[in-house]
């Protein structure tokens, strides 16, 4: 009788699951795996070689597109590093703005992840749910930057604008009738600050509602308890960053323990996990998540009675108001310069990371002087994740290498910059 080899099998990059173009490559003993071997290099979009080509400005943009599911927090890495080699002052009240921005973002992120990995596992409620409060974070992007997802709204020393003082409003339409539409705007009437608020009061009985559909659900626990464990020791020696790091029981956060903006200001507590599988890392996210609609609540309450600039005073690294530019020579010749040639770097270099929802983000930036960065490396937490997973997978079935996916909520954006 012949003997049973092993065979190998292609998930991805066509798998609903693969999220995005994973490939992977499982050796397989029946249904058990043996080795998965990721492959990349399917999306590979040269971000780090364009913006050597680019003025520091013009590759804020780039920065949205890499993890396109935490925009805002990839822009926040960027404009510390820019900051730290310019020594630039930031406003206090920007300070805020970006710190509020970042956890909107986190909970983006983290809805997402939450809906997929559900949908992923076979929870297909979950994915509807999460994506209803989306909507109104989207909204909250929306009208800070005219954009639903790639907001470019961080600059070196601040933020575009300040926040607005009114929320754009549902018109009636053929689809809905104009009760249905007062119904729609209710919560539209006072500022972006009274929308933001609103969601905040609401939102900790709607992650009740997500605990409610999964947290002691016994199938979604068969399919994460005990799979892809990693023990604390091992999460450190394989780089990782963020819920996969604290999901193993670390308490690291570089918010507490390498604070940047206003964080060291804020309350807030880091939630860790006890074995290191899918579900604690569930729970973890799902606990941050918590936290993060803490913050945004102290961020707008500050921001309520404290006015103030939102982007530095200095010119030659961000532009004068409209009106000024319009009035007055000296202020049209400064606009004029930064849109065309950018402003200059001195020479150095420069890593700055934030605690992004998926890990530690870090941009590392050398400049030789001029408009444009002589080299920018990004440095983001899915790469070294998503490394692990041949040790993550390695004995169980194929449907646990879905879990395990899910659980490192990659985004190859930002795997294969």
């Amino acid at each position: 009788m012949a003997e049973i080899k092993n065979y190998t099998l292609n998930f991805g990059p066509q798998h609903p699951a693969a999220h995005g173009v994973l490939r992977l490559v499982l050796e397989l003993d029946g249904e058990v795996i043996q080795r998965a071997d990721p492959h990349i290099g399917l999306l590979h979009r040269a971000t780090e070689k364009l913006a050597e080509s680019r003025t520091y400005i013009q590759s804020l943009p780039y920065m949205d597109r890499l993890d396109y599911v935490s925009m805002m927090c990839n822009e926040h890495a960027y404009c510390l590093a820019i900051e730290k080699l310019m020594a630039i002052e930031v406003p206090e009240r920007a300070q805020y703005i970006r710190v509020m921005y970042a956890e909107i973002t986190r909970l983006l992120n983290h809805l997402l992840w939450l809906g997929c990995h559900g949908f992923d596992c076979g929870a297909m409620n979950i994915l509807i749910y999460c994506f209803r409060e989306r909507e109104a974070l989207f909204d909250m992007y929306e009208a800070v930057s005219g954009a639903r997802m790639h907001a470019a709204y961080f600059r070196p020393g601040g933020v575009y604008r300040d926040l607005p003082d009114a929320m754009p409003q549902y018109k009636a339409s053929k689809i809905r009738n104009a009760k249905a539409m007062a119904q729609l705007n209710e919560n539209r009437q006072g500022s972006l600050l009274d929308f933001i608020d609103d969601f905040v009061q609401k939102f900790p009985k709607l992650v009740d509602e997500y605990e409610t559909l999964l947290t002691d659900n016994r199938i979604w626990k068969q399919r994460t308890v005990g799979v892809g464990v990693v023990s604390p020791e091992r999460a450190l020696n394989l780089g990782f960053t963020g819920a996969m790091l604290r999901g193993s029981g670390i308490a690291w956060d570089l918010r507490k323990q390498q604070p940047y903006d206003v964080y060291d200001r804020l309350d807030f507590d880091i939630p860790v996990g006890k074995t290191g599988d899918c579900y604690d890392r569930y729970l973890v996210r799902i606990e941050e998540m918590r936290q993060s609609n803490h913050i945004i609540a102290q961020c707008v309450q500050w921001l309520r009675s404290n006015p103030g600039p939102v982007i530095t005073d200095d010119h030659k690294v961000a532009a004068p108001a409209r009106e000024a530019m319009k009035a007055n020579m000296e202020e049209l010749i400064h606009h004029f310069k930064l849109f065309t040639e950018g402003f200059h770097v001195p020479e150095g270099q420069a890593y700055a990371a934030v605690e992004h929802p998926k890990g530690e983000f870090g941009i590392y930036l050398i400049s030789d002087g001029a408009n444009k960065p002589y080299r920018l490396k990004i440095r983001p937490p899915g790469f070294a994740h998503l490394a692990a997973m041949d040790e993550m997978s390695r004995g169980h079935m194929i449907a646990d290498a879905v879990a395990v996916i899910g659980t490192m909520d990659i985004v190859f954006g930002e795997i294969d910059r």
